[in-house]
């Protein structure tokens, strides 16, 4: 296949080494509430302007559009961190519903695959994962990881597997920053992933002053800033967007740094605001 010559060769993107040895890109894309139809454009769109993660899940209904934007676009696959999640109706079936995953995505490995919620009430999640840790132990998924997991969950996990997951990917912004979930995914050697991390557009967070004032300083719009934060914090993260423009912008985050007092002011900002489902509520 030749390849597209819109897209760039190199990104000025970071990456962490997770803690199996992969190598993850820090900012990704992610496509959460893109609509099926309009997906193979947008993650076109996205990795045109230089993005080379993609996060994407069963539940999403979008998988087949990702793989078809991956397949057209002429990327080596060694370059692309692709990442699925299994649903919660899946977890007694975790090999057949990760197959299924496979064959829409179109391709013989993913990098990262997750269990999406722990599912409490359901109390599967420990079967699921030794489940995934068949799957990465095949090879087809290079690293495996779990969503909105709390510490318990995450306990209940390590006491009972032997995998440590590679990931927790949670709600995270300014507002709602896990330190529980966190500092625990720290002593553990387990990376966060930012779901959410511009706050959903469900409160001010682009005027408050940690963050516009930020912006004013460095010729910035208020969202590059947090996503600034995030990265300088330490978290993976991929906000999402349906507009080329808009994509090219939250990739526009590498030629700045914010200032240790800047970003401790940002993370002032934390007041338990989560703005979406509770991990125990979600079953």
């Amino acid at each position: 296949m030749v390849a597209n010559a819109n897209i760039p060769t190199l990104t000025l993107n970071t990456t962490l080494t997770l803690n199996n040895g992969t190598t993850i890109p820090q900012l990704g894309f992610g496509v959460f509430k893109v609509d099926p139809a309009e997906t193979t454009r947008i993650v076109t769109d996205a990795l045109e302007v230089g993005y080379r993660h993609i996060d994407t899940a069963a539940i999403y209904g979008n998988e087949e559009g990702v793989g078809q934007a991956l397949a057209g676009a002429g990327i080596p696959r060694e370059e692309l961190f692709v990442t699925t999640k299994l649903w919660n109706d899946r977890q007694t079936d975790a090999q057949a519903a990760f197959d299924e995953s496979l064959a829409k995505l179109g391709l013989d490995y993913v990098d990262l695959y997750l269990i999406h919620w722990p599912t409490p009430e359901k109390n599967t999640f420990v079967e699921a994962w030794k489940s995934l840790e068949k799957i990465a132990a095949s090879g087809r998924a290079k690293a495996i990881g779990v969503s909105n997991f709390l510490v318990p969950h995450l306990e209940q996990l390590l006491a009972n597997t032997d995998v440590v997951p590679a990931v927790n990917q949670i709600e995270l912004h300014p507002a709602h920053q896990q330190p529980e979930v966190t500092a625990f995914a720290r002593e553990h050697g387990i990376h966060i992933e930012a779901w959410g991390p511009l706050g959903q557009g469900k409160y001010p967070l682009f005027e408050a002053p940690e963050v516009a004032g930020a912006a004013e300083v460095h010729g910035k719009t208020p969202a590059q800033v947090v996503i600034r934060w995030h990265l300088q914090t330490g978290n993976i993260v991929f906000p999402k967007s349906n507009r080329r423009e808009r994509m090219a912008e939250n990739f526009d985050v590498f030629d700045f740094e914010l200032t240790a007092d800047e970003v401790a002011a940002i993370t002032s900002m934390e007041r338990e605001g989560r703005v979406s489902a509770h991990p125990n509520e979600v079953n």
